[in-house]
């Protein structure tokens, strides 16, 4: 779909397999910049690089025009199809500095964070062309720049991206998403990154990775909640850590959700924080 006059946003479903057999329907967002060239911030699952073609054809937009893909982070679904494109296009891949390991060696990261169905996301490794730190800025063309904002929590190497002029955030998994299972490996860092969006004037569009566009002050309505959501769930983990995990996902509205890995490296993230983070 069509964002904003540069901006358009392609919802990519997948699937997860938990070990206990259960399917877990998910999406994640690609996204795509026209300018003079195309810029594309994060790539989905492996194989999405035909849904993104198709997409680009569809807009009149050849996948050729591709120069630049920049990571949000580095998990799975979101550099897939990343090595694909790169492959066929020639374009450069942009990330931060303390996500290119996982990049470039995704069997490190399948050791360090295991997941369902890891290799059946990732399409294999990837050179990082460019590491970029917090304020780096990359200039589109056509009067259009993409700065990087450092927004660790989800993971360390996570940022999100300003558009200017057009005011639109692509927050990557910056922003935990109240009903949806909290993802993120570091507590302090997770509500740190939330205020330093927080506190950018005249945000117009807010583009997470896993929910939809979000205009007007919705967007700033949706970090408050990611706010309140991390506390909630710190509030939870305290209380019934010590009778069970699906307990605390009973506490904070996911009771049947199952315990999964990712779901236990955050609540043990939120164990490892004494102070209060109100």
């Amino acid at each position: 779909m069509q964002v904003t006059e540069h901006v358009h946003a392609i919802k990519i479903p997948f699937s997860l397999t938990t070990e206990s057999g259960i399917v877990v329907e998910r999406f994640v967002y690609s996204y795509i910049i026209c300018g003079k060239n195309v810029c594309l911030v994060d790539c989905g699952v492996a194989s999405s690089e035909d849904v993104i073609f198709d997409y680009m054809k569809k807009t009149g937009r050849d996948p050729q025009d591709i120069s630049l893909i920049v990571q949000t982070h580095s998990h799975a679904d979101h550099i897939g199809s990343t090595p694909a494109i790169k492959e066929l296009t020639g374009c450069e891949v942009a990330a931060h500095g303390d996500a290119v390991g996982w990049i470039e060696h995704p069997d490190i990261q399948l050791r360090e964070r295991p997941i369902p169905n890891f290799n059946t996301l990732t399409g294999g490794p990837v050179k990082v062309d460019r590491v970029l730190e917090d304020g780096d800025v990359f200039d589109l063309g056509e009067g259009m720049s993409l700065q990087v904002i450092h927004t660790p929590g989800h993971s360390k190497g996570s940022i999100s991206l300003l558009l200017s002029p057009d005011n639109v955030l692509f927050s990557g998994d910056a922003i935990p998403l109240v009903g949806d299972i909290p993802i993120y490996d570091d507590v302090t860092e997770v509500l740190s990154s939330l205020r330093k969006l927080r506190d950018i004037s005249d945000m117009k569009v807010l583009l997470s990775s896993w929910d939809d566009p979000i205009e007007g002050e919705g967007t700033y309505k949706a970090i408050d909640e990611g706010i309140e959501y991390v506390k909630k769930v710190h509030e939870a983990v305290q209380k019934f850590s010590s009778v069970s995990w699906e307990k605390v996902l009973e506490e904070i509205g996911l009771e049947g959700i199952p315990v999964n890995p990712l779901v236990v490296r955050t609540f043990e993230a939120h164990l490892k924080v004494n102070e209060d983070i109100s």
